[in-house]
């Protein structure tokens, strides 16, 4: 079977077209994917909720892929912490031939079955867990045979894939099957397969923060202080939220050490402003 993924561009010729209507002919495809997605949020909001039942009930989420699924799902999961505050261990990202891949490609790494589920184990994966296979033709074997082991093991499975009726899904408790269709680049997955898989690892991630209280109104109270950028962002909030000078929300920050302990404080009378 030829999945759309392995499917020939509706371009050719690519190495005789302009600069200009490369760029354009790109563009036009990527317009495709938010599309591709609103036809499948049903089965997103299924799986979110699966993975936020899960997280409730003091779970982990991990994320499995091989390239550049893997890498997406590694961004996702390390934006977590400093995003919403919660701890590293809460969203997982694994990916094919460990560590070293993410900057580098692992010969050979996607293709061993029995790899995915050995990564798993070294977390000590267990009931409570949800485990996210992201593979862009569905047959990655590295994520096909951690999702099997998974349902074998009585763990909760979804994935994102970008074939209809592939191993993954299949195996998968609740399959995403975004068809984004051929790649402009034929076979390069990283284009519209890899940006369907970004946002929608976006959207469940940021939907179960949300659904956690990590969030007041639209505003990250829980956020890491990692740089200047990010104090005064939380600076700005203080200030809105209280009705004081940006001076004083930067004290009051810096003090306490979290947006959200300088709301809770006011709110509790413990302080003046």
């Amino acid at each position: 079977m030829k999945y759309i993924t392995e499917k020939d561009s509706h371009y050719d010729n690519l190495e005789k077209m302009s600069v200009d209507e490369i760029l354009k002919k790109i563009n036009a495809e990527d317009k495709i994917v938010a599309y591709s997605i609103e036809k499948v949020l049903p089965r997103i909001k299924v799986l979110t909720n699966q993975v936020l039942k899960k997280i409730k009930n003091r779970g982990r989420l991990f994320y499995m892929g091989s390239g550049t699924s893997g890498r997406l799902g590694i961004v996702d999961a390390s934006e977590c912490p400093p995003t919403f505050g919660v701890k590293n261990n809460l969203v997982i990202g694994i990916i094919a031939g460990s560590d070293k891949a993410i900057r580098n490609a692992v010969e050979g790494a996607e293709d061993d079955f029995e790899a995915g589920w050995k990564a798993l184990k070294k977390y000590n994966i267990n009931k409570k867990d949800f485990v996210i296979g992201i593979s862009a033709s569905g047959t990655t074997p590295y994520v096909v045979g951690a999702i099997l082991k998974c349902h074998q093991n009585k763990i909760m499975t979804g994935c994102i894939t970008s074939n209809k009726n592939s191993p993954l899904a299949l195996e998968s408790h609740y399959p995403v099957e975004v068809v984004v269709g051929p790649e402009f680049i034929t076979g390069s997955s990283r284009m519209k397969s890899g940006t369907a898989q970004k946002m929608i690892l976006n959207m469940i991630s940021s939907c179960v923060m949300i659904k956690l209280n990590k969030i007041k109104g639209n505003k990250m109270v829980d956020m890491q202080l990692k740089n200047k950028k990010l104090v005064e962002r939380g600076a700005g909030i203080i200030k809105s939220e209280l009705k004081i000078s940006h001076n004083k929300a930067k004290e009051l920050l810096l003090k306490y050490g979290s947006v959200r302990r300088v709301l809770e404080m006011k709110n509790s009378l413990k302080f003046k402003v």
